[in-house]
């Protein structure tokens, strides 16, 4: 009884609590320290995780062989999240109006910083060993993609040149042809026209033989030449009352000239007989 009263009562402590993490891939906070990367869940997020960045990974790989160049574009802006380094990086490389694809995404992946950071993603989130060398570009692989992408610089700038020599052979033909088309516009036609040209000199000599038998009439002798209408005198006014107007008063003054004419031509011949002949009015 001494015995058991005399007995000590091992009372155990619990320790201190482990500090509380957050698991970026899970987006959860855990109290079991470093046992939470072990877990079926977390396994789970990180292979997700990662084939969900190899297909990017994998584009860019196959660019090291063939570089496309594409003429710049607002799209070409466009970022991708790197989940071993936990940043944001650009996608392809422009440089003024042209960009390669894929360029500054091989040149971040080949970088010494992103290796490190891989390395200690893989070491973090335990994750398999054998996978690793898949997100990592060896110094080797972006050597011959530097030497790819100049190639393509120069065949695309090559075929540009044929582009651009193209359109301007085109527009040379179109301005030539705009200007025959123009040419034969403002060309006289010098080639008359035979039926136009058989009919002319009739009419002209029909004209002349009729001015030449009415000038040898005695009639036209008598009577004194018209005097000629100016309907077009540049101080009247160009208006339908005046014109009309104008040409009243001009006929009214020719015939009182004609009529006084007349009337001086018979008191003429009047007189004429009254001196050759004195005894025909008696």
């Amino acid at each position: 009884m001494a015995k058991d009263l005399l007995q000590v009562v091992e009372i155990r402590v619990p320790g201190p609590m482990a500090s509380p993490q957050r698991c970026p891939l899970c987006r959860q906070t855990f109290f079991c320290g470093r046992g939470h990367v072990y877990s079926r869940k977390h396994q789970r997020q990180l292979r997700g995780a990662l084939e969900r960045f190899l297909p990017q990974v994998e584009a860019a790989r196959k660019a090291v062989r063939a570089t496309q160049v594409e003429r710049y574009v607002p799209e070409h802006e466009r970022c991708c999240w790197c989940l071993c380094c936990g940043c944001e990086v650009r996608k392809h490389l422009s440089h003024g109006n042209l960009t390669v694809l894929h360029g500054a995404l091989l040149e971040h992946l080949a970088s010494p910083e992103h290796k490190k950071a891989t390395n200690r993603f893989w070491w973090e989130n335990k994750a398999e060993v054998q996978m690793k060398e898949k997100f990592l570009i060896s110094p080797q692989d972006y050597a011959r993609f530097k030497k790819s992408m100049v190639k393509s610089l120069d065949s695309y700038e090559e075929k540009e040149d044929e582009v651009i020599k193209e359109m301007a052979a085109q527009i040379r033909e179109v301005e030539q042809s705009r200007q025959e088309v123009v040419r034969s516009v403002l060309e006289p036609q010098t080639k008359p026209d035979p039926e136009e040209g058989s009919s002319a000199p009739g009419s002209w000599k029909g004209t002349n033989s009729q001015v030449a038998s009415s000038s040898q009439d005695p009639s036209f002798l008598d009577l004194p030449p018209a005097p000629e209408l100016d309907w077009m005198e540049p101080r009247q006014p160009l208006t339908f009352i005046g014109h009309q107007l104008s040409v009243c008063s001009q006929g009214r003054a020719l015939f009182l000239s004609n009529s006084r004419h007349y009337l001086d031509i018979s008191i003429i011949k009047t007189v004429s007989l009254l001196i050759l002949r004195p005894g025909l009015f008696q």
